[in-house]
This record gives C-alpha cells, sequence and structure tokens, in this order.
C-alpha cells in the first residue's frame, strides 16, 4: 500500500501560503506598513507559528486517530475555520472589547489604528489579559501532561523517570491535585496583588474545562464501544463517533485555544496589526499545523517513532509550566518554541535508535530460523 503523497496532503497549505502572502503584500502596499515589510512579517509569524505548535501537531494527530473519518474531517475543516479566524482574529479582539469595554468594532478600529495620544493601545490591553489566559491555558496544558505522565504505559521514554511518576500515578486523583498546586503556586508567587484572584479562578476554569471535556469524551466513546461490541463484537480500531466524537472535538479546539495564545502573544513582538498576525498566525501558521498533523496520521508516524508522543507531552509540560511563569516576569517565545523542539527532536532520534537497535536484535533471529534444519 502507498504512504501518503506529502503534495496531497501539504498542497492546500502551500497555495494558502502563497496567497496569504499576496494577501500581505497588497495590504501592505496600501498602507504605511509598506509592501515588503508586510510580506516578510506574515513569513516571519507564520514560521513562528508552526516551530511553536510542531508538539500542538502531535498530540493532535494522537487524537485525531481515535476520531471516526466524519470527525476528523470535521476537524480538519470547521476546526480550521475556527482556528484560524476564532483564535487568531476573533479572540484577541474579544478579548480587547470585553476587558476595555469596547464594541467589537471600536476593538478592531483600535486594532488598526494605534492611538497616538498615549491612550491604551490594542497591544497593551491583550498583554493586560495575559495572567488570566495563562492560567487558564497553563492549568488546562499541566492537567493533560500529568494525567499522560502519571500513567503507566507500556512504552516509557525517560523510562528513570517515568517509572517512578507511573507508581505515583496510582495515587487517585493525583493529577488533579498537583495541578491545583501549580495554579495556586503561580498566583501566589508569579501574579501581582491584585490578581490573584482573577489568576486563581482562571486556572481553576481551565482545570475545570478539562475535566468536564476531556471526561464526557471518554464516557460517551466508552458507551458507543459497549454499544458496537454488542452488534459487531469487540474491536481495539474502534473509533470515536456521534457524542464521543463532538466532545473529542471540542477537547482538541479547547487544547488549540491553549497553545495558541502564547503565539499571538508573542506575535506582538513582531507587529500589532491584526490582518498581518491573522495571515501568518492563522493562515499560513495554523494550516501547516493542520497538514502536520493529518500527515502524522496518514503516515503512521507516531506508531513507527513511538517516542514522539512522550517527547509531545513532556514538550506540554515545559509549557504549561512556563505559561504559570509567564504570569510574572516575560518569558521570550523563542525560548519555549526551542523547548518544544528539543523534546520533540529527542524523541525522534531516540525513536530511531530504537528501532534500528530492535532491527539488529530481530536479524539474528530471522537467520537463525532460516538455517535451523527441519525435522
Amino acid at each position: 500500500m502507498k504512504g501518503p503523497q506529502p503534495v496531497r496532503i501539504f498542497g492546500l497549505s502551500i497555495v494558502v501560503t502563497i496567497m496569504s502572502l499576496i494577501v500581505a503584500f497588497a495590504y501592505g502596499a496600501q498602507g504605511s506598513m509598506g509592501a515588503l515589510k508586510a510580506l516578510a512579517l506574515c513569513a516571519i509569524l507564520g514560521i513562528l507559528e508552526v516551530s511553536l505548535s510542531f508538539d500542538n501537531a502531535v498530540i493532535n494527530a494522537t487524537v485525531l486517530q481515535r476520531m471516526s473519518e466524519f470527525w476528523q474531517k470535521i476537524f480538519l475543516t470547521v476546526g480550521i475555520l475556527i482556528a484560524v479566524f476564532g483564535m487568531r482574529l476573533v479572540f484577541p479582539l474579544a478579548i480587547v472589547w470585553i476587558t476595555a469595554g469596547l464594541n467589537p468594532k471600536e476593538a478592531l478600529d483600535l486594532a488598526l489604528n494605534p492611538p497616538t495620544d498615549g491612550s491604551p493601545t490594542y497591544e497593551s490591553l491583550l498583554t493586560a489579559a495575559h495572567p488570566q489566559i495563562a492560567a487558564f491555558g497553563g492549568a488546562f496544558l499541566l492537567l493533560l501532561f500529568l494525567n499522560f505522565i502519571l500513567e503507566d504505559h507500556e512504552i516509557k521514554w525517560l523510562t528513570w523517570l517515568e517509572k517512578p511518576l507511573a507508581k505515583l500515578g496510582k495515587l487517585d486523583m493525583l493529577a488533579v491535585v498537583l495541578t491545583l498546586v501549580g495554579i495556586v503556586l503561580a498566583a501566589e508567587f508569579a501574579a501581582s496583588e491584585d490578581e490573584r484572584s482573577t489568576v486563581l479562578l482562571a486556572g481553576i476554569l481551565g482545570l475545570v474545562t478539562y475535566v468536564v471535556v476531556d471526561g464526557l469524551g471518554s464516557l460517551f466513546h466508552t458507551e458507543e464501544m459497549i454499544e458496537e461490541s454488542e452488534h459487531t463484537g469487540p474491536s481495539e480500531l474502534a473509533k470515536a463517533t456521534g457524542k464521543a466524537g463532538f466532545f473529542l472535538f471540542l477537547y482538541l479546539e479547547v487544547l488549540d485555544a491553549s497553545f495558541s495564545f502564547d503565539g499571538v502573544i508573542g506575535a506582538f513582538a513582531i507587529t500589532s496589526d491584526p490582518i498581518i498576525i491573522a495571515l501568518g498566525l492563522g493562515l499560513i501558521g495554523a494550516m501547516f499545523v493542520r497538514s502536520i498533523t493529518v500527515y502524522l496520521v496518514r503516515k503512521g508516524t507516531l506508531n513507527e517513532y513511538v517516542y514522539l508522543e512522550h517527547g509531545a507531552h513532556w514538550a506540554i509540560g515545559a509549557l504549561a509550566i512556563i505559561l504559570l511563569v509567564s504570569i510574572g516576569p516575560h518569558v521570550n517565545e523563542l525560548v519555549t518554541g526551542l523547548v518544544g523542539v528539543a523534546f520533540i527532536g529527542a524523541a525522534f532520534i531516540t525513536s530511531i535508535i530504537r528501532n534500528k537497535r530492535e532491527g539488529d536484535n530481530d536479524e539474528p533471529v530471522a537467520l537463525e530460523k532460516e538455517t535451523t534444519p527441519v525435522g
């Protein structure tokens, strides 16, 4: 069976990238930014988003494998619209119009026309909301990481660390307890005095969101697998459908939100123009992240390179801690991206070494069987 054709999987992303760069060029030419500068900023933001979100693509792929073909298509169509326009354009605007008491039109006008009289800018208003968003996203991602790392997996990557953590994971609700401790520590030591209550509330909401969405997805997936087994017999290849697929879809969208806001905030170190951010982060970056997700699923990369899922979860754990720490001091987005790339890269390399070692171990056995006399 032929493997997936990269051109088919990444073709749409390439077309969207070209179109986005053309739109950025035209947009810059008609404004004060300049065509070449707008083109360069759009390209840089696209690269930034892909580098920051590769671990997101790996986790997306692990969840997408559990979904039926119908819900996979929903995520890759409706989901991409939510990711592009919802999280990279509407969500930041919504934060500004809610926190500043502006209506949507005023918030968009503020984003497109920065004030020169010293009044708060779109960037400053969005950055001011960072502690609450970081607490929500940090708590959500931390619980995701802890639930994975405290579970006893047949395959372990950092064995010396994951084995004792799996033993600790036998303590009921330990992941929730540790996440709550993380939220309290962030509120106490990272947040300013007047932000502590909102940081605590946002962190608890992040924890509750994960528990509810993940729990409902697991509940309906189990019920549907039982129902399916009554008609067709048990199957380990059963896919989440119906309500289970819907909740997994919601789970992926919340997960994407937790990842994407960090990229949106980081984008302001490059430009505050919402149109360029939407084109670079949203259309180029998010489309390529989706294409990478599809490629990982279609090619079976997670089955071939078995430590990738572990590396992605360790990267998520690092990102969760960085988000909670960044409630106080600013953490450079380059650090966030490099940490994620380091974990994914290390997992990929060690997976190759493992595959080679197992291949070498299997070879003598095969030779021995071929040369063993029969009878």
